[in-house]
């Protein structure tokens, strides 16, 4: 006889005694699979929130350096530190389009005006000191970064009585 034997139509018969261990093995796999998923959706959501924050401190930081850097030009020529919070005011009032006043306005424009104070007398003040407590002062009163404002700057709605 032959050894090269046709394949029969029978189907061999089934090991039960390694069904468990296969099943086992399988569930194991999916387990796995999904742990991979979970995990890498995590890191998909955790890599956005992240570059989104480090854009946003990146933009906070470009809007910073160019607001100093205009108010250091602006304050160069006054002669006191009274002009010096005015023209601080102004250039503030300029860059936000500020063209109407309202309280809140005046609480920013009031305390954005000690920055400009610090930078004209910058060799007795920390001008950083005074733009960090600038900055805290107005995220916690506002629930929101000062710089916020150059993004989304929303005139205000007059009120109108019918």
């Amino acid at each position: 006889m032959s050894t090269d034997a046709a394949p029969s139509a029978e189907r061999p018969e089934a090991n039960p005694r390694g069904e468990a261990a296969r099943a086992g093995f399988l569930a194991g796999l999916e387990t796995a699979k999904h742990a991979a998923a979970v995990a890498e959706t995590a890191f998909r959501r955790e890599a956005a929130e992240r570059a989104e924050a480090l854009a946003a401190a990146r933009a906070h930081a470009h809007r910073r350096a160019e607001l100093m850097a205009a108010l250091c030009a602006s304050i160069a020529g006054v002669a006191d530190a009274e002009m010096a919070a005015a023209t601080g005011q102004a250039l503030l009032r300029t860059r936000l389009g500020w063209d109407t006043d309202s309280d809140a306005r005046a609480e920013v424009l009031t305390r954005f005006a000690a920055v400009a104070v610090a930078l004209f007398e910058a060799e007795a003040h920390d001008p950083q000191a005074e733009l960090a407590a600038f900055e805290d002062w107005y995220q916690s009163s506002r629930q929101s970064p000062f710089w916020y404002l150059f993004d989304h700057y929303m005139p205000d709605t007059p009120l109108v009585d019918f």
